[in-house]
């Protein structure tokens, strides 16, 4: 009777159990996650979505619906050059120092598609971002979408400090991808990696967020900013410029490198976080060029040593080691040994979060900076400013005027004529820096701040974010190499 007694008891509470598991079950599933309508749709030139939808999704593991979304607004983006190859016709050491090793020419044979990657729409009318590494070396950029149709891409501007350009195509009624708040992200929450990995087009992985405010060094390039959200979504060679978006389908990150010895995934993948890319890509729409604010600073991460020798807590924040003159840190009055824990409220424990915060802003703009200064904290608001000191607006239009002259890329017939691949070249010197600096009619500008010259564009764009100077090398028709140094301070 007791064994019976016990076996219904078991039994009955098994069933109850059981009962309160598919009762879970079925609300958990039966929750829906926050609903982004047409209206909601935000493009990156609108702002960002209302913070209440941003909330984490109640069904993180069903991935159907973000992935569904995803994949109409990432496209393939192809890179063609013109096949060509050229020669100093020296093998001068002198030259190849300059300009590379010599190889034989070859005629040109028209555009071969040389490599691809991926992006991401932005706006129905077809503002396309991917990376700068995607496109900086191509002739002729090509988007093919997810339907299959093919549109020639227009370059409309790039930033090498964040490895972010933005593209354009002459379509209308796409499907944007509308902007997630990537601070709102949490490390451990599910994000979805969308892409097209070795030409495989519309291929979605999924992985966690490892962690944030990642800074691995691998943008050579002046005034860099990385504050890269880390995650273990799989990435491979393709994903560049693809979208990396949270389980609602909205875009926080554009994939951009992988931490690899072979080249492949191998575990942990890094993408350029929305808070930078949505500022990047509406000031290279408007401006054509990333307007900069710094805070005009010297900085180090706080350590031990440091952390032990102005009595700190933790080893947390920036430290401030020089304030430049006539920077906005200067004009508020930040000095030296001040150590930055805070912009606008949000935490820069990090050199790669106090690059993210400032990153999001513009010259002109004020932020209010919590410091920590003989123990005390202490505030102070700061109006940022260019790299040229000013609050003004930097257009790249205004660098040719800077510069002086005529000048236009090569065309193909004179680069098989001087065995170059690139060069711009100053058909006449005006009024300006080159003229300032000894430039001559007819030089042929290779490199600008040791950045390869394919268009007048990029001679601009190197012109308008140099901070002080300008270095300049190329050759002359008659084969005399030259560089000059353009001073721009004057």
């Amino acid at each position: 009777m007791k064994k019976t007694l016990a076996t219904v008891a078991i039994t009955a509470g098994c069933v109850a159990f059981g009962a309160y598991l598919h009762a879970r079950y079925t609300e958990y599933t039966a929750a829906k996650a926050p609903v982004v309508s047409k209206e909601d749709v935000v493009s990156v030139f609108a702002g960002q979505l209302d913070a209440s939808k941003v909330a984490m999704s109640y069904a993180p593991t069903d991935f159907t619906e973000a992935a569904a979304k995803s994949v109409e607004s990432v496209v393939h983006v192809k890179i063609l050059q013109e096949s060509r190859q050229s020669s100093y016709g020296s093998t001068d050491p002198f030259l190849q120092f300059f300009f590379g090793p010599r190889i034989q020419p070859q005629q040109p044979q028209g555009p071969q598609l040389t490599g691809s990657g991926s992006g991401v729409i932005i706006s129905n009318d077809g503002y396309i971002v991917t990376n700068n590494h995607v496109i900086e070396s191509a002739d002729k950029i090509e988007i093919v979408l997810n339907d299959g149709r093919v549109f020639e891409g227009t370059l409309v501007g790039t930033d090498k400090t964040t490895d972010i350009a933005l593209v354009k195509i002459d379509a209308e009624n796409l499907q944007p991808l509308a902007f997630g708040n990537s601070d709102a992200l949490k490390v451990g929450e599910w994000v979805l990696a969308v892409g097209n990995p070795f030409n495989l087009t519309s291929t979605v992985t999924a992985g966690i967020v490892s962690a944030k405010s990642r800074n691995m060094g691998i943008n050579q390039s002046q005034m860099s900013v990385e504050s890269f959200i880390q995650t273990d979504a799989a990435v491979n060679p393709g994903n560049s410029g693809g979208a990396l978006v949270n389980t609602r389908g909205e875009l926080v990150g554009i994939n951009t490198a992988i931490a690899s010895n072979t080249g492949s995934y191998t575990g942990y993948s890094f993408a350029v976080p929305t808070s930078i890319v949505q500022k990047v890509a509406s000031d290279l729409k408007e401006y054509g060029e990333v307007q900069r604010a710094l805070l005009g600073v010297s900085i180090a991460e706080v350590n031990a040593d440091v952390q032990k020798k102005f009595n700190l807590d933790k080893p947390e924040g920036v430290l401030v080691v020089d304030v430049n003159e006539g920077s906005a840190a200067r004009e508020a009055g930040i000095q030296s040994d001040d150590i930055i824990i805070a912009i606008d409220g949000k935490p820069t424990m990090t050199i790669p979060q106090l690059q993210e915060q400032v990153a999001q802003h513009r010259p002109g703009d004020s932020v209010k900076v919590l410091f920590i200064r003989d123990g005390k904290e202490q505030s102070v608001m700061v109006t940022l400013r260019n790299v040229r000191g000013t609050t003004e607006v930097v257009k790249v239009s205004d660098a040719t005027n800077v510069l002086g002259g005529s000048l236009r890329p090569l065309t193909d017939e004179e680069k098989q004529k001087s065995h170059l691949r690139y060069g711009i070249k100053v058909e006449k010197v005006g009024n300006g820096k080159l003229k300032e600096s000894g430039v001559r009619d007819g030089f042929i500008i290779l490199k600008a701040n040791r950045t390869p010259l394919t268009s007048v564009k990029e001679l601009e764009q190197i012109t308008a974010t140099a901070s002080e100077g300008l270095f300049i090398s190329g050759i002359y028709p008659n084969g005399k190499v030259a560089y000059y140094a353009l001073n721009l301070q004057d």
